[in-house]
């Protein structure tokens, strides 16, 4: 996509070097208060691709928006050539309660492409996918794992893809995890538009994990430099391993209800009928050991310590490519 002299957003008008702070409004609160998403551009005086670097879709998956914080904060969206367009919070409804849905209950990123008639999360998801999507050239959108399971960093992509591919590899997460678009979620309804989008999952909601957040950080910074987007006064660092391209996987679920320990730490490359974890009961009476199905690498964890029958407590690769 040729990037314009003046890039047009939400009715405003951006030029080359230009900044701007911009926010659409998404809904009124019953007290007559507006609710705005801030979105933070800053464009270079030369031209080239346009990166949208987004979080919050989830609000209580904090952990995400710190690292679009980090970005912003350090200055690494202001680009050596292109635009950057941050959206930290998109979902500031649940942002401001902690609590993963909107308000009318609903998952935002089960509402894509949205409706401008639609409930509050389905005009949202209608606002962001007509007046910011289609300025983007590729979508960088930063989760985390769900209350109590922490997702070891990774970033998610479809099969197939030659371009994402590449980016998944230049952004170095741990884990490239190959997963199928999930119907009227965000990443699909990037892939029906035809813009490249890496997903990258990591902790736990209502958390902020350092390695987390500098895995992220590092992560676009890398893919920034690949773009040739990013300044020159940030350096570039190497991952510390290789990735680890998780091709299938599967959930190992509770045999019993119970208190619940993991012994095996997340990365962890296990061999089968190694002990990952126990259940007990309070009185001392039960202890059942937790054993891995098959030699693999464990990249989500259920750190809470009750469980019940049938909940998902990790997360194992069955077939990689190292």
């Amino acid at each position: 996509m040729k990037e314009p002299d003046i890039l047009e957003i939400l009715g405003q008008k951006i030029g080359l070097g230009q900044s701007a702070q911009l926010s659409f409004n998404v809904a009124k609160l019953h007290t007559q208060n507006t609710i705005d998403v801030p979105i933070i551009i800053e464009r270079s005086k030369k031209p080239g691709p346009t990166v949208l670097i987004t979080a919050g879709i989830h609000g209580d998956e904090v952990n995400g928006v710190e690292i679009v914080r980090q970005i912003i904060s350090k200055g690494i969206n202001k680009p050596r050539k292109g635009t950057i367009i941050c959206v930290p919070v998109i979902n500031v409804f649940g942002f401001l309660n902690m609590k993963r849905e909107f308000p009318d209950g609903r998952d935002l990123n089960r509402v894509f492409p949205g409706i401008s008639g639609g409930s509050l999360a389905s005009r949202v998801a209608f606002k962001l996918v007509t007046e910011i999507l289609p300025h983007a050239d590729l979508v960088m959108d930063f989760h985390t794992g769900g209350a109590d399971r922490f997702n070891a960093a990774q970033v998610r992509i479809i099969k197939t893809e030659k371009t994402l591919d590449e980016l998944a590899k230049v952004f170095g997460p741990p884990f490239i995890f190959y997963s199928k678009n999930i119907n009227k979620s965000f990443r699909n309804t990037c892939h029906k538009l035809g813009i490249p989008i890496l997903l990258f999952e990591g902790g736990k909601s209502f958390n902020i994990d350092n390695t987390i957040t500098n895995t992220g950080v590092n992560g676009v910074k890398r893919v920034l430099n690949h773009l040739e987007m990013l300044n020159r006064n940030f350096k570039v660092s190497q991952p510390k391993q290789s990735c680890i391209y998780l091709l299938d996987s599967k959930w190992i679920r509770a045999k019993y209800s119970g208190m619940f320990k993991a012994t095996v730490n997340i990365n962890s490359k296990v061999k089968k009928g190694d002990d990952l974890g126990n259940i007990t009961d309070p009185y001392g009476s039960f202890n059942h050991f937790v054993k891995a199905p098959n030699d693999g690498f464990i990249f989500n964890i259920n750190e809470s310590p009750i469980i019940y029958q049938g909940d998902a407590i990790f997360h194992i690769s069955t077939k990689v490519k190292e």
